[in-house]
This record gives C-alpha cells, structure tokens and sequence, in this order.
C-alpha cells in the first residue's frame, strides 16, 4: 500500500512526523471501489498541515480498528481524541527516504482493558479473557496457566477413551479447564448481587469472579492420564480420585501464585482482598474439606461447581457435543445463568429457566448414551482394565502424592510413548507383554464384542439388581447358563455404576426453582416438567470374547432382570 510518497513498512525514529490520510490503494481488475467515508476527501486535501513534533504528534494520536463499513483507515490531521465515522486516527513517521510506518500512541485509561487481558479464541465462547503479567497486581492468570501443572492437561484428553471412536475428539483437559474458569466467571459476576443481598460479608465482585474463575481453572488439574479410569485403576488402590489430588495440588504447589493473584479480569481486588487456597479446594469437589470451615458465601456458591448443572458440565456438554459432531441439541446457558441467583435456599433457577435447565439435562443424557459410554468405547476400557494398573506400577513407584515429580511428567502422550517402546523390544517380558497390549488397542484390535445390551430406567429394574455389583451380576448370570457355557469368558458392564453417574440429577440433590406467580420456592421433584426426567438411568450390557453364546447370555441376562 502507498501512502503520501512511501511503502508502510518501517520508521526511522528520529525522523518528524506528521499526521497523513491512508488512500484506497489501486483496485484489482473487476473490483468495484468503495465510496470513501464522510470525511476522508478533506483529510486528502489537509495532508499539507504544518508537521508536528515527534512529541506532540505521539501525544496526540491513538490507533484503533476501522469502521467495519469501509475498508480503507483514515487520517485525522488533529487530535487523537475525535473519529469520523468510525475512522479511528493513527500517527505515521516521515523518514529521510520518504519511508512511513504507524506509531501506536496511547490514551491513559482508554486501553487500559486491552493491556489488562489477552484473548484465548475458544470455539464455544468465541475468546476467554485471561489477566496478563505485569498488567495486574500479583499473580496473573497467565501465570498459573503456564504452570507445569496446568500445562500437563494439554497432554491428556477430555475423552479419556472415546477420541479413539470420535476421530474429531482430540480436545484436552486444558482446553476444558479454560471453558470452565471464563463459564465460572461470568456466572460469579451474575450472582454477586444477590450473594451479598444474603451473605453481607461477601467481598469484592472483583474476588468472587476470580476465587470462581481459579476454581473453573484448576478442578481437573489433579487428573491422570485416561481421566476418570485412571482414578477408578489406581488412584482407587489409596483411596483418592483427581479431585483429592487436585486438593493437594492446589494448597500444596500452587498455594503460593494462587495466594498473590490480586485482580480478574474486570477490576483489582478490593484492598487486603486475597484469596485463601483452601476456598478453590473446598469449591472443586463435593465433600467438605477436611478440617476447614470455609465462609458462608463459598459454600453458597459451591453447586457452580459441583452442581447437577454446573460451570464443569454446563461447559463440557456443548464442548463434548461440538468436537465430537454429536448434535445434542441445544444448551442455552446464558437463560440458565440469568435466571439463577442466591436466596435465602442457595443457587436457585427462576422458573422462567426451567425448560432451559430441562433440554441442558437431556442434552447430558443423550450425550452419556452416545459418547461416555457408546459401546465400542466400553470396549477399549475393557481391554485396557486389564493391563492398565500394571502399566502403571511400572512407571509410578506408588501414591502420587509421595512422588508428585513424577506424578507430574505422566500424561497421556508420555505413557503412548513409553509402552510403544517396550513394544519395541523391552528387556522386561512384562514389558514387552504390556507393550504389545496396547499395541493392540491403539490399532484398535479388540477381544472384546457385544452380545446384549439393554437400556433401563431406574423403576423397570428390582431393587436387588440396582444394588449389585458387576461380579454379582455375572455370577447370576453365570448360574443360568447351560453347564457347558460355564466356564464362557464374559464381561458385564453397568454404565450407571461407572464414576460419572449415568443420572442426570443425582439422587438425593435437589434444584430449588422460585416460582414468580406463587412467589414460592419449590424442588425440582414436584415440577411435572423435571417428572419427565429418568431419577436414574443404566445402560446394561454384556461383552464376550467369543460371540457364538449370544442366544445363551441374552436370555440369561433377561431372567436377571426380571424381563421376560
């Protein structure tokens, strides 16, 4: 582009400057021109005005976007502080040669917001604001974000098993942390209001939308790789999942960054404001946290995200559903959180948020039965069940929490890598045995095939079939086979028993709904609207090796259940 006798391509600092109007540059053939904005033909005829300054011209001038209508800037001759139209001013430095390049000048205050915060683009929301070092007091976000720990969960997928079914389903831990800490935020800053209308010692909006938006951030940052199957294989094995680690993590190694953060994105804390670690611990999982009384309004606050509809699955929902290319139909997230507030109950949904709430839930639903638990998923985590925890005696010495050096470095790509080695010739025959298993998963080679499924309401099945485990199923089923399939190898898989509950409201949890005519605050069970809802769903199957018993296993099955 030519502009008043140079090419914009760089400056010479101590050249004078003056202010200059940037012309429409020749057209291509076929390409009609835009007529100039209002304006810009004077600015062409001011381009002869006095030079300034170098000092009063970047005093004086600021750059900013065009207008979108028009596609060529313009210059104003005079202060930065007016437009026209939508043409915003920029300052340009004359050198010897004729050469221009802009020169960003500054408004105090006016950019103020764009130097507190970078954009993280996001598919869901379209960009997530994230504080920047040195733009805030203490801590930035992007600070805790590039800690080791937060960076691991790019190494380990959403999906713990399903992107090996989805192709499209590659999105990480990390990417879903992010969605969380900005859905956390933005519904922090909707409740604050009425947090405080019933807890007065609330503080800062500011502290509130940051303490929710750390607790989006880092409640998945203690998962192992495969997520939830590393919790249910090993973590088990001491009594702890990611979220007790996550616990650990966040009041052990990140206590110090978290307890420096000073600002969100909107504003600075109130002064002496600061958040306390163990309230980003207590929010991130259900149970209280050992020995700690946290303030009224962090526990008031505790279903954004722990909830049946939460910051966590209210974004992994659409995340899932979008990456996967399932359509789970729509989840209006905004209506649920502009119709929530706090009341003298909790976390409560105006009515007018209901059917919002309501297609949110069956979305949930229609995404367990398609993805979590879609069955040839199912089938690769039987085939890894098996070789899983040994895999993992063999790179963790024990406890993670004794040995968090290494706990740190085992991710998914870390462990892929690894057991493909031992594949590779191992001097362990364990090793290699290990190493050609998951070989065989990873090229998708299963043992496994379905031969029943059936898909139950909590009602249509007894009580004693709710209450058993997956052994106790087999052996019922087992004692129904003829005496020459006794010994058949097969496998029963209960999804309502695995540990993302196939519910979508849990038992026991109710949703407080205010109903604006009655002026009354009822629960969701007595809404003829969530009576549509399963209180529990389970999806019952039976997997074997060798598929020619399907006749012998089905009916067996059905007796179990009392179908027939």
């Amino acid at each position: 582009m030519q502009a008043a006798g140079g090419d914009l391509d760089h400056a010479l600092v101590e050249a004078p400057l003056r202010t200059v109007a940037i012309r429409q540059p020749a057209l291509l053939p076929g390409f009609m021109r835009l007529p100039e904005p209002p304006g810009v033909e004077e600015l062409h005829a001011a381009l002869d005005h006095p030079p300034l300054s170098p000092h009063a011209a970047r005093s004086a001038v600021s750059l900013a976007c065009t207008s979108p209508s028009h596609a060529s800037p313009a210059v104003s001759p005079g202060s930065g502080s007016s437009t026209l139209n939508g043409v915003f001013p920029i300052a340009l430095a004359e050198g010897e040669r004729g050469r221009l390049t802009p020169r960003i000048g500054t408004v105090p205050g006016a950019l103020e917001e764009y130097s507190r915060v970078n954009l993280s683009s996001d598919p869901i929301y379209r960009y997530v604001q994230v504080t920047k070092p040195g733009a805030v007091p203490g801590t930035s976000e992007q600070e805790l974000i590039d800690h080791p720990w937060l960076q691991r969960l790019r190494r380990i997928h959403q999906l713990q098993s399903a992107w090996w079914v989805f192709p499209t389903a590659e999105h990480s831990r990390f990417q879903h942390s992010l969605g969380a800490m900005h859905l956390a935020g933005e519904w922090a800053r909707h409740l604050h209001p009425s947090l405080v209308e019933q807890h007065p010692d609330t503080p800062s909006a500011a502290m509130v939308s940051e303490t929710l938006r750390l607790a989006g951030l880092l409640h998945d940052v203690g998962h192992g790789p495969f997520g939830h199957f590393f919790d249910e294989t090993y973590l088990s094995r001491w009594d702890l999942n990611h979220e007790s680690v996550g616990r650990h993590l966040i009041t052990g190694d990140l206590a110090p960054l978290i307890d420096q953060v000073r600002a969100s994105p909107e504003a600075d804390f109130a002064p002496g404001e600061r958040i306390d670690p163990r309230w980003i611990a207590e929010l991130i999982s259900a149970p209280e946290l050992p020995g700690f009384e946290p303030p009224e309004w962090v526990s008031a606050l505790k279903p954004v995200l722990v909830g049946s509809f939460s910051a966590d699955n209210m974004d992994y929902v659409p995340r899932d559903a979008y990456v996967c290319g399932v359509p789970s139909g729509a989840v209006d997230v905004a209506r649920i959180i502009h119709y929530s507030f706090i009341s003298q109950h909790g976390l409560t949904l105006h009515n007018h948020a209901a059917e919002a709430l309501f297609m949110f839930l069956t979305s949930r639903l229609y995404l367990y039965h398609q993805v979590y638990f879609h069955r040839t998923v199912r089938r690769i985590d039987l085939q890894l069940r098996d070789i899983f925890a040994p895999t993992m005696d063999e790179l963790l010495a024990g406890n993670p929490l004794d040995d968090l050096a290494s706990y740190q470095r085992l991710n998914e790509w870390a462990l892929l890598s690894e057991v493909e080695r031992w594949g590779h010739g191992a001097p362990s025959l364990r090793r290699r045995e290990l190493g050609r298993a998951w070989a065989d998963i990873v090229a998708r080679k299963l043992n496994w095939q379905l031969v029943y499924s059936s898909y139950l309401e909590a009602r249509e099945m007894p009580e004693a079939a709710l209450e058993m485990g997956r052994s106790e199923f087999a052996d019922r089923i087992r004692e129904r086979l003829p005496p020459a399939l006794r010994q058949l190898e097969f496998e029963v898989d209960v999804a309502a028993q695995a540990s993302r509950a196939f519910s979508p409201i849990p038992e026991g949890e109710g949703i407080i709904f205010y109903d604006a005519l009655q002026g009354t605050f009822e629960q969701s069970r007595v809404l003829d609207l969530f009576r549509r809802l399963p209180v529990r769903m389970a999806i019952f199957r039976i997997f074997a090796k060798d598929p020619s018993a399907r006749a012998e296993l089905s009916r067996a099955a059905e007796e179990v259940l009392a179908r027939e």
